[in-house]
């Protein structure tokens, strides 16, 4: 054998050799998929229900004026603690209380008339009698016929002339009393009018506005005309907030529920409160069309206590605890996914069978598409759960949930403590199968307020 074809010889044998190796290499590689697991434990769990708003005092009055006119005197500034009964400020009292003095001109010529009427009724009750009594005379001399009949029926007519004069002035008397009960009305009301111009504080609190100066005029308020609001005065002891919640998370929102509150112009103290009010209609957006408006619910807070420093106005975020898990099965959110799967008649899950080929790549085989590949009575539903890492294999195991914290869901049925979820990566996560192989290269632990026990802290 000559020495070229020795060379040629080793080159076939090594490139075999590369082969066969390359090979082997391929066989054996490690097609699992890389995974972040996270085992299961029991938690405390926290729903929430987070919005924003603004505060606001519980009780506030706007102050409008009752009466138009040019405001004289003002005693208080805005921001100053007033108490009720206290003069906030008077207007040009000098209209009305010419009003009330030509009331009182009026009642008082009332009264005169009606002493009058008085006199005139005994006047004519003395004529009245004074007829009866020479009726009463010609009657006895009409019957022995000293007296010429048109006399006798004179003295007749007389009589009943003065009843019925007696019966007009009575009901004059009737008229006029009727006229000074109405003078009397009229003086009470421009009376009242003239007090309105003083106006006094209707409660304790705070001046928040003051929306007028010594020298304007105040104007009442129609009804297509809003009138002057002059103050507003706000009882700072009982503050709340108004958020705005979406209508998907409304629905968990109950009044009583506690809260807490963080002012954004005070962050570093958090306040405590509870939901005193739930509307029951949606806030509705003035100029906004109907299709391009979130559906938002107002919620009311009221916090608990004096909050020192806080102003109307203030923003804020509450956090509404609609509802506490203690020590329960806790899967993490990221976990979950959704997968089709098949079941039967009764509703059981049907597990596909692994054929050879599939069990060589770590992947059971995959149900033909379309209802017609199914056997009778069984049907494709999707199913919300996650993958657990049994024996380096993927399993999906659909679960059953209840509350829903920030990081984890509350797992009523389908998972034990100790499994094993797979919580990442996300795009692994997505495209996993049902008995995918896998391998688990780290944890995917989470922290917050979903804790192991212990008190919960949401920050």
């Amino acid at each position: 054998m000559t020495k070229r074809k020795k060379i040629i010889i080793g080159i076939i044998v090594v490139v075999v050799l590369g082969a066969i190796a390359y090979a082997n290499m391929r066989i054996n590689r490690d097609t699992s998929v890389g995974v972040t697991a996270e085992k299961i434990e029991k938690r405390n769990l926290e729903s929430i229900v987070t919005a924003s708003g603004k505060i606001r005092a519980k009780q506030t009055v706007n102050i409008s004026a009752e009466t138009t006119g040019k405001v004289v005197t003002l005693t208080v500034a805005e921001g100053e603690i007033v108490t009720r009964g206290q003069l906030l400020l008077e207007i040009d009292p000098r209209n009305l209380e010419t009003q009330v003095q030509n009331r009182e001109a009026s009642l008082a010529v009332q009264r005169s008339q009606l002493e009058g009427a008085h006199k005139q009724i005994e006047n004519t009750k003395v004529a009245l009698q004074q007829a009866r009594d020479t009726l009463a005379r010609l009657e006895e001399l009409n019957k022995q016929g000293l007296i010429p009949k048109e006399q006798y029926e004179r003295a007749l007519n007389d009589v009943t002339m003065r009843e019925t004069d007696l019966k007009v002035r009575e009901q004059d008397l009737i008229t006029q009393a009727a006229r000074i009960k109405q003078e009397e009305t009229n003086l009470d009301t421009a009376r009242y009018d003239l007090h309105k111009v003083r106006i006094v504080s209707p409660m304790d609190g705070l001046v928040t506005r003051r929306n007028i100066e010594v020298g304007e005029t105040a104007v009442v308020g129609t009804m297509n005309n809003a009138g002057t609001v002059l103050l507003t005065i706000a009882d700072m002891s009982v503050m709340e907030t108004e958020i705005e919640v979406d209508e998907t998370d409304v629905v968990d929102v109950y009044v009583g529920q506690p809260a807490r509150i963080t002012i954004d112009a005070i962050p570093s103290k958090e306040f405590t409160g509870r939901v005193t009010e739930v509307g029951n209609s949606p806030i509705q957006a003035p100029g906004a069309p109907t299709t391009q408006r979130a559906t938002n619910f107002s919620v009311i807070i009221t916090l608990d206590g004096e909050v020192p420093t806080v102003r109307p106005g203030f923003t804020c975020t509450a956090v509404v605890t609609t509802a506490t898990r203690q020590q329960v099965m806790a899967a993490p959110i990221q976990a979950m996914t959704m997968r089709e799967l098949v079941v039967d008649a009764e509703g059981n899950l049907v597990k596909p069978e692994a054929s050879a080929e599939g069990a060589a790549r770590g992947r059971p085989r995959r149900p033909a598409t379309g209802p017609a590949t199914l056997p009778p009575g069984h049907e494709r539903k999707e199913f919300e759960g996650v993958f657990v890492a049994r024996d380096g294999r993927a399993v999906f195991v659909p679960i059953k949930l209840g509350i829903t914290g920030e990081r984890y869901h509350e797992v009523l049925e389908g998972l034990k403590e100790g499994d094993e979820v797979i919580t990442g990566p996300f795009a692994s996560v997505r495209n996993l199968r049902d008995g995918d192989a896998v391998r688990v290269t780290g944890t995917g632990s989470m922290t917050g307020p979903e804790s192991t026990g212990g008190r919960v802290e949401v920050r």
